[in-house]
Parts: structure tokens; sequence; C-alpha cells
């Protein structure tokens, strides 16, 4: 099995089945109306499954043991660069039922120099934050459709992004995404966590 390191701690529990759906409250956009999510920038992104299913693997000893499903998300993040040239890749980590990773958009012009197009509708522009995740939720639903078949969706409509503003910031949320695999016992993104915890957030500490 694929296997992401971090550094030692608490065993954490194992996750709910595929087939266990929760009901979880409408959650409001976080995207920043006035915001240019295509200008280049660093983010921390969170991706997570609908109704927080646990698809891409278990924790065993504090390492993420990824299965297929979680191989083609591993897979196809790594694709974006190749897909998005203006796209850089930083540190990410394959939850159990969640993407933590850092992205930097290294420019504005498209491949050929241009400038990028302009935002159609209600959609995110060309060349945005947000077209990228779209891009990879898709392919990596098209692949794992194929191993399954059930058509229940894979991704929670919506993503979380934090702009970062700061060399601090950027180790901090780097170590955070590391860890994540040791702190899973403690994760709020964990169906099996009762009371989810108070934290605080990486770029804050």
């Amino acid at each position: 099995m694929s296997q992401a390191t971090s550094r030692g701690g608490l065993r954490s529990p194992d996750c709910q089945a595929e087939s266990t759906v929760t009901t979880l409250p409408y959650r409001r956009s976080v995207r920043l109306s006035t915001y240019d999510y295509s200008q280049p920038n660093a983010y921390f992104v969170t991706i997570c499954t609908a109704n927080r299913r646990c698809l891409f693997g278990t924790i065993v000893d504090d390492i993420m043991q990824l299965n297929a499903y979680g191989r083609i998300v591993e897979e196809e993040w790594l694709r974006i660069p190749q897909m998005r040239p203006a796209v850089s890749l930083d540190e990410f980590i394959v939850m159990p039922n969640h993407l933590h990773a850092l992205v930097v958009i290294v420019k504005e012009t498209n491949a050929a120099g241009d400038r990028r197009s302009p935002r159609h509708g209600s959609g995110p522009s060309s060349g945005s934050l947000g077209s990228m995740i779209g891009g990879f939720k898709s392919a990596s639903t098209g692949r794992i459709n194929q191993l399954r078949t059930g058509r229940t969706p894979i991704w929670q409509r919506n993503y979380y992004e934090h702009v970062i503003r700061s060399e601090k910031a950027h180790e901090s949320v780097g170590n955070y995404i590391l860890a994540n695999p040791t702190n899973w016992h403690c994760d709020r993104e964990n169906p099996s966590v009762a009371t989810q915890p108070k934290m605080i957030e990486p770029w804050h500490r």
C-alpha cells in the first residue's frame, strides 16, 4: 500500500465505512467575493469527501495507508502541474476522508502568455484555484467511478482555503499537513471523534 510518513504520536481510530452516510448541515461558501483566485499566491486547501465518508484508506500506526481510491486521488493531485503549468504543488496529504494541500499559483498568464480568461457566469474563472480544484475533483471521480458500481458523490460540493500571507504561516501549515496522520485521533474531520476539538488554525501558530 502507498504510505505517507509523519511524526510519531497516538494511534488513531478507524473511520466509518463507505456505506455509512451522515447528513451534514448546509455550509456556506468560504470564497472571498473580492479576491482574484488566479493571482500568484499560496493557498492552504482542504477538500473533503461527501458526508465525510472515509473512502481513501486508513491510518495505521500514524501512517496513512492509501487504498485504490486514495492512490487515484494522490496520482490526480500530482498530475495537476502537468495540466496547469501555472500551478506549483507544495506539501500535501491524502487522509481517509479529506485532502490537505499547499498550492502556489505562480503566474497569472496561460501557457501562451495571454491574460487569463474573464469569469463567465457564476463558475470559477479559467486558471483560478476554483477551476483547478474542479478539474481535480472531476478527474479523480471519473477514475474512481471505473472501480465501483454506485454513483454516490465522492467529494463535498465546496472546498475550503486560506490565503498564506507570510513565510511563518507557510511553514506552520506545512508542518500541520505532515503531522495530520499523527493527529487523526483528534482531527475535526474524523467522524469517529465524538466531541469535535477546538482547533487553533495552523497559520495562527
